[in-house]
């Protein structure tokens, strides 16, 4: 089982597609990290060695965010706007949507379960 940056990757998937569940590496990061360290698209992450592994490690630390520093690095991009006190920051405070979604209808997500006002 290949372990990367603290996550197990599923044994039976190509690695192209297994190191997306790896939080940060989408698609296209995760071919020009093979790319890079020279790793055919269709190996399973089972058929790799432990190079392999160590190899793929070694490029993400070089040349991507990824996992708990991505994700402190987002939070800190939030607060940051909600200290500002601009509109998006605000709409994060407030816990609505922030991109201009209406919300009349819709915004569940975001909002949470109905609180009914006014019902007898």
């Amino acid at each position: 089982m290949a372990r990367i940056s603290g996550v197990d990757l599923p044994k039976k998937k190509r690695i192209e597609y297994g190191l997306t569940y790896v939080y940060g590496i989408g698609l296209h990061a995760s071919r020009k990290i093979l790319d890079a360290t020279g790793i055919d698209y269709n190996k399973r992450v089972y058929e790799l060695s432990e190079d392999d592994v160590a190899a793929i490690t070694k490029e993400i630390r070089a040349n991507h965010i990824v996992e708990g520093d991505l994700r402190k690095q987002v939070a800190m991009d939030i607060k940051a706007l909600m200290d500002l006190g601009s509109y998006r920051g605000l709409r994060h405070r407030r816990g609505l949507p922030c991109r201009g979604q209406k919300t009349k209808t819709n915004a569940r997500t975001r909002k949470g379960k109905r609180k009914t006002v006014g019902a007898a």
